[in-house]
């Protein structure tokens, strides 16, 4: 307890005046505010650091002070502007994504309603101690936790925090979880006082923000690429060397062929690589913010791509977060309830058909019933909202809607047969009662509750054969995820009976079967993950039952409709956690427990929540997805993602756009590594050709910063392929050059370096300017291999990539033809003849590029959704390369 105050201290302070102000003072002084610890803003200069320690940045830099070391500025300024671009892309994203996340805050309450000193008074939040009483009414949110010291009809809502969707009652002197509220809850209904026992950190709130200490490791793509920095590294300097020593063994200028072998590795070197990923990333994170989706993180675009697990908790995440009428059954027959919401529109169904209370008057009975017996409220749309919302017990506000849907007016019946008293709701009855005045001066009993207290002889006259037979039908609503709720009533002449006696020789009405509908959008998400080879997992505090039908709903598979639980989990009884798809109970360790196994087996995971239990797996996770509206502060300060507009749909949205990163970068690599190839194969097999240095180091760098500039950028903002959804997720050890790109790489590089060389010795052979000619070659068949890439040839989908290959490609003939880039690259002009085969050279390598694709595709035809989770299979021509 903190700084020394005990509970029974609090207790004792809290009656009856509350605490002093100066005692209150004290101690927020000794104990500290009622607040989180916020979490430290990330400097900028430690942002650029994390920027540049990537390896590939790393390289470059190298590459850029052993230029400058050269004397060759201009070469230098080049790879520090890419460098510097990535950077600050990098970090206004991030900064910029922060700061919206941050407006999204609201979750601690403002204010609180406190006794000191006898009298009441609001406080900010921040300012409420150990040994406050606070007072709580319908619509607040508990500032802190406490015990509940009186209360009437006190009702929370505690699925932030243990994901249930059924609110909790609250009294004194009750059980542990009925007798304590926890910051954050919120009150549905009722009001009471309680005597604050824990604050900040200390609360059930803080303590499960603490669990968010693990600091999130590299995303998929990060390992990937850090790997790849380390091995292209060196590589590029080993075969540098190569091209260094067999230049001074033939004899060239020492300092000539430090330059070159420099020149060489910046053109070896994909210094646009980093550049490619940033803009995927940034357009990816922009795409998702026009479907209300917050990138936190910039790389977390990518991650989603590469998911083979989307975990996900339940209330408010897979289902709406609100209660809804949906099954009524009376004696006479059964009938269904549509609509969504808390909204009047909606249709009674009875055999298809829609049914109004004069046209079915058992359902007009039960409906009028669960009207009257009733104390929520519902409120239509104003100050700008746009949806109806329960004043009080959802539960209850749900069968105001179905009445609403029926056509009947509340407020009439309320007229008509006005409460005159009633038995309030006890956890230990499980029944509420109310009485109503008659027209004729009779009484009008309804009585409503849980089916165990309702349908037994002592409380209902019917015979045993209705009883059984709404028992069986209770039990089956309740298999179906339902909370079922039994309605009786019973009309006397007059106030003749004593009030323990209204709760007999009732009659039956029938069932109300309510539920916790799922979002429109759930099943498509679902169905579309599986469809994408992603497995769903369903995780949530709710009861097992109501777990299991909500995944039978979904199309979640439950391994035969076997749900595991939090006990089981607690016992060791549960078995591999990776074997099974639903979990209900659990807390938020257990959670935790579960996606580490998942990852711990080799999977990339996807956490989506909105609760404070949630936060601690949405930080563990590979990628937390966080709602906006109903989502808590922890929650969203642990994901990555935040979804604005609470769309679980969006997910799919961003699984779609992190492969379309994922694509884009592997083909760039595809694209920049096999001119970097060619460029290293034309200068060590040249001079066995004939040519003793087939390329000057002012040659090398321009065809660098042609082919790796604005055409290799622009691959980065190819658009996504059509059928992309339609495979499953890449292996999560695959390397980013796995699946058979590397021998595509030397595949392009060496045929680039065949056709090059061959127009080199054809125009050394026939006494042309041969440098010249493959300087023009190598650069002009490099932009036709960028043009083979596109995602979707012949259309304009990326025009931006079309005018800078053009663009490219002029500024590669000028630097043949125009005299100052002439003196400065060392080339000679040739005849327009040549450079028609230059050009005709260009467009055999988009021909070839494209009869790759189509031998080696990245999914080849026939290419299913995997059986299990991550397994990738793979068939058709050339399928050697795919291994």
């Amino acid at each position: 307890m903190e700084a020394g105050v005990g509970v029974e201290e609090s207790r004792s302070a809290a009656a009856p005046g509350g605490l002093s102000g100066h005692e209150a003072a004290r101690r927020l002084k000794d104990i500290g505010p009622n607040a989180l610890p916020a979490q430290p803003r990330t400097p900028v200069w430690r942002r650029v650091l994390q920027q540049l320690r990537d390896p590939l940045i790393v390289v470059l830099l190298v590459a850029a002070a052993l230029t400058i070391a050269t004397g060759d500025f201009r070469d230098a300024a080049v790879v520090l502007f890419v460098i510097t671009v990535n950077t600050v892309v990098g970090v206004v994203q991030e900064v910029r994504a922060e700061e919206a996340v941050a407006a999204l805050s609201a979750m601690s309450a403002p204010v609180a309603r406190v006794v000191r000193d006898g009298a009441e008074r609001s406080v900010a939040a921040a300012e409420v101690v150990p040994g406050d009483l606070v007072l709580l009414a319908e619509g607040d949110i508990a500032p802190a936790d406490g015990d509940v010291l009186d209360a009437a009809a006190l009702l929370l809502d505690e699925s932030s925090l243990t994901g249930e969707s059924v609110p909790v009652e609250k009294a004194p002197g009750s059980e542990l979880s009925r007798g304590t509220v926890s910051a954050g809850t919120v009150v549905v209904r009722g009001h009471g006082r309680v005597v604050v026992t824990a604050t900040g950190t200390r609360s059930a709130l803080g303590r499960i923000a603490s669990l968010l200490g693990t600091a999130p490791g590299l995303t998929p793509l990060q390992r990937r690429l850090v790997g790849f920095g380390r091995t292209l590294a060196v590589v590029t300097v080993a075969l540098c060397a190569v091209v260094l020593a067999l230049g001074l063994i033939r004899g060239q200028p020492v300092e000539l062929m430090i330059v070159a072998a420099i020149s060489l590795a910046v053109a070896a070197v994909p210094e646009s690589l980093p550049a490619v990923v940033t803009l995927a990333l940034a357009l990816g994170a922009r795409r998702m913010a026009e479907r209300h989706a917050i990138v936190r993180r910039l790389p977390a675009v990518e991650t989603l791509g590469s998911i083979t697990v989307l975990a996900t908790d339940k209330t408010g995440t897979l289902t709406e977060g609100r209660m809804a009428a949906e099954q009524l059954w009376t004696p006479r027959g059964e009938a269904t309830v549509t609509g969504t919401g808390y909204a009047p529109e909606g249709r009674v169904l009875r055999a298809g058909q829609a049914v109004t209370a004069n046209g079915a008057p058992d359902l007009a009975a039960l409906v009028s019933a669960a009207l009257l017996c009733n104390d929520a409220a519902l409120e239509p749309p104003s100050d700008g909202r746009t949806e109806w919302q329960a004043l009080g017990d959802p539960t209850e506000a749900a069968l105001l809607a179905a009445g609403a849907r029926m056509g009947l007016d509340r407020a009439a019946l309320d007229r008509e047969l006005p409460r005159v008293d009633e038995v309030p709701f006890e956890p230990g009855r499980k029944r509420m009662t109310t009485v109503h005045h008659r027209p004729d001066g009779g009484l009008h009993i309804v009585c409503k509750g849980a089916p165990e207290s309702m349908l037994r002889p002592e409380v209902l006259a019917d015979g045993p054969d209705l009883l059984a037979r709404a028992a069986t039908r209770a039990e089956e609503l309740a298999r179906g995820g339902h909370r079922v709720l039994a309605l009786a009533t019973r009309d006397l002449e007059a106030r003749s009976e004593r009030p323990e006696t209204w709760e007999t020789r009732l009659s039956l009405l029938g069932l109300i079967g309510i539920l916790d509908p799922p979002r429109g959008t759930s099943a498509a998400t679902i169905a579309a993950c599986e469809q994408a080879g992603i497995a769903p997992v369903l995780i949530t505090g709710d009861h097992p039952l109501t777990a299991r039908a909500l995944a039978e709903r979904l199309g979640i598979a439950s391994g035969g409709g076997t749900v595991t639980t939090g006990e089981q989990m607690r016992q060791g009884t549960a078995g591999e956690l990776t074997g099974m798809r639903v979990f209900a109970r659990t807390t938020p360790e257990q959670k935790l427990d579960i996606v580490q196994a998942w990852r711990g087996a080799g999977h990339v995971v996807a956490m989506t929540g909105d609760g404070v239990n949630d936060g601690p797996a949405l930080r563990r996770a590979d990628i937390g997805v966080a709602m906006g509206k109903r989502g808590t502060e922890v929650a969203r300060q642990a994901a990555d993602l935040v979804l604005a507009d609470d769309n679980l749909a969006t997910v799919v949205s961003a699984v779609e756009e992190g492969r379309r990163v994922y694509a884009n970068v592997r083909r760039f690599l595809l694209y920049a590594l096999a001119g970097g190839t060619a460029e290293i194969l034309v200068m060590l097999l040249g001079p066995f050709l004939g040519m003793p240095l087939p390329l000057l180091p002012a040659q090398i760098l321009w065809i660098n910063l042609l082919t790796h500039g604005l055409p290799g950028v622009a691959l980065g903002a190819e658009p996504v392929d059509p059928e992309v959804m339609h495979h499953p997720p890449r292996p999560p050890e695959e390397s980013v050059l796995g699946a058979g790109l590397w021998p595509r790489i030397l595949v392009m590089g060496a045929f680039v370096t065949a056709v090059t060389l061959v127009a080199g010795v054809w125009a050394r052979e026939t006494g042309r300017p041969w440098q010249s000619m493959v300087f023009l070659v190598l650069g002009a068949t490099q932009l036709g291999v960028a043009i083979g890439s596109r995602a979707r040839p012949g259309s304009l989908a990326n025009p931006f990539l079309l005018v800078a290959v053009a663009a490219a490609l002029c500024l590669q003939a000028a630097g043949v033809y125009l005299p100052p880039l002439q003196a400065l690259l060392g080339t000679e002009p040739l005849p327009l003849t040549d450079l028609a085969i230059a050009a005709g050279l260009s467009g055999l390598g988009h021909v070839v590029m494209r009869l790759q694709r189509w031998l080696c595709p990245e999914h080849p035809p026939g290419t299913a959704p995997a059986d299990r989770v991550g397994a990738v299979s793979r068939t058709g021509p050339m399928k050697w390369l795919s291994r």
